[in-house]
């Protein structure tokens, strides 16, 4: 029986697509990551619900070039898979080298470089049998054509042992993506994902004898809430199964919290339920009965805190590339040196972002920045980034010859520039602040007394629903030259993100 209380999500902020393993009493996960550098975070847990982040699979360029990748393409969902001693992970690079998987000996790496497979569309995954054949089950076609295809693989070479198969189509719904394979008591159970990722979200099951089919569908999803239009938890889909040292089964999977019902800055975030299973042999998770449910009071009640200091910790990730020498600890002790490039937040290109995900509604942002921009569209400061098409930007820049503060607003095709006026030469203290429905900027040079900007973001700027895209909110440092290398450092301290009490939903 399961009998483990937890608070969802149990991973909270832009963390979709859970892909979950277990090798004896330790549990590992990954999620997509799209354009954003390390690719494929990766955490441990002990006991499903608690879970620290080791870092990311894809560290390498050798591995992961995103340095051309668009918005929501690069990283999409992978599988995570355990056997003989050895880690898989197998994933997409959308837009670039297509189907691909990596292997370690250990799930904090190192990792090795791709080893390239030649069929499918998205979301391939891995499914060693007990004889030890492995097969690549992935999705294929687009849309309503998407259906599931398979073939066999040497998994020490990558060798194709033979041609792919179709072998399930789904319920008739779109994008039937995100398979999963596994044999449970003596069948095969194909799990996919169907409808896409918004409110018709929802996952289905087949079984058979043979690992490819013919396959008896499941009438009925085995997870979804599209039936729930009004409850707090959306989106439910894209689960992985895995059984538990008790012989208990559980499904990690990725959900939305909107605020208001409308607006879902935070992305899709890893959920947690327990699986049981029918008298004839169908696991369910949660087909309309609206048992996944978010503990919001709770899970933003406790102050989590995330600094920098000394160097970027697993948490971290940046724009399609990690350039080193864009950043410095050694040139003024306890500060960050941050140079920008060329690139802005509008440029689909890898500008200057160290970024980790938002991951509470109520959180508030803050760093201390030394900066003296030495030419005209220089900044830096502190962003918001949903994505090129939505994002804002509080710091320092230099317009027309004088320092000031700046505040961009992008939201679509609109973008919009505020400046205030700074005093003094020294430094500045930056905030930006969220209460779940807007966004509020503000800024010290004293340290004590702070102005607020008075133009406020609304939460859909920054939400896929309204400006797109498969991300959620990521916020950090970021500096830019517009157009130019920046000719001047800017020098970051005191950064901090803490969830501030309660939530709005």
């Amino acid at each position: 029986m399961h009998s483990m209380s937890f608070r969802n999500p149990v991973i909270s902020g832009y963390y979709p697509d859970p892909s979950v393993v277990r090798v004896n009493d330790d549990f590992y996960l990954i999620n997509s990551s799209f354009e954003y550098f390390p690719g494929v975070p990766i955490f441990h847990s002990k006991d499903l619900i608690h879970w620290t982040p080791l870092g990311h699979i894809l560290t390498r360029q050798s591995q992961l070039d995103l340095r051309t990748t668009r918005s929501s393409s690069g990283i999409y969902a992978a599988t995570l898979r355990h056997h003989a001693g050895r880690f898989y992970m197998i994933t997409t690079d959308v837009r670039g080298i297509g189907n691909f998987y990596v292997t370690a000996d250990k799930p904090e790496g190192p990792w090795s470089d791709p080893i390239l497979l030649p069929y499918g569309g998205i979301d391939p995954s891995l499914f060693f049998d007990e004889d030890g054949r492995a097969y690549v089950t992935v999705q294929n076609g687009a849309d309503l054509e998407s259906h599931i295809i398979q073939y066999e693989i040497d998994p020490e070479s990558g060798e194709v042992l033979s041609e792919p198969a179709e072998i399930w189509r789904g319920d008739g719904g779109p994008w039937v993506e995100g398979p999963h394979l596994y044999k449970i008591n003596g069948l095969y159970y194909l799990m996919t994902a169907s409808g896409g990722t918004d409110r018709d979200h929802r996952e289905i099951i087949a079984r058979s004898s043979t690992p490819y089919g013919p396959f008896e569908d499941k009438p009925e999803p085995v997870l979804t809430h599209r039936g729930l239009k009004e409850h707090p938890v959306q989106c439910l889909g894209h689960a992985d199964l895995v059984e538990d040292t008790t012989g208990n089964w559980w499904a990690v999977f990725l959900g939305m919290r909107p605020v208001d019902g409308k607006y879902s800055p935070l992305g899709r975030e890893t959920f947690l339920a327990p699986v049981t299973w029918t008298e004839d042999g169908w696991p369910m998770i949660d087909n309309n009965e609206g048992t996944v449910v978010s503990d919001d009071t709770c899970l933003d009640g406790a102050v989590q805190r995330i600094e920098l200091s000394g160097g970027f910790g697993p948490e971290w990730a940046f724009l399609r590339s990690y350039e080193e020498d864009r950043y410095s600890w050694t040139e003024q002790e306890g500060r960050l040196a941050v140079r920008g490039n060329a690139y802005t937040l509008d440029n689909e290109a890898p500008a200057v972002f160290a970024c980790i995900r938002q991951k509470h509604h109520r959180m508030e942002l803050g760093v201390s920045l030394e900066y003296d921009p030495a030419q005209d569209g220089e900044h830096a400061g502190l962003a918001a980034r949903l994505n090129n098409r939505g994002y804002l930007f509080w710091g320092l820049a230099c317009r027309e010859g004088r320092r000031v503060m700046e505040l961009t607003v992008k939201d679509g095709d609109l973008k919009q520039i505020y400046h205030y006026e700074v005093k003094g030469s020294g430094q500045v203290r930056l905030r930006i602040a969220s209460d779940g429905r807007v966004y509020t900027c503000s800024y010290s040079e004293d340290g004590t007394s702070w102005l607020e900007a008075e133009e406020k973001v609304h939460v859909s700027v920054l939400s896929p629903e309204v400006n797109g895209g498969f991300t959620g909110v990521c916020l950090g440092l970021h500096a830019s030259g517009e157009g130019t290398d920046a000719a001047a450092p800017a020098y970051f301290a005191e950064f901090y993100y803490i969830n501030t009490k309660g939530d709005v939903l």
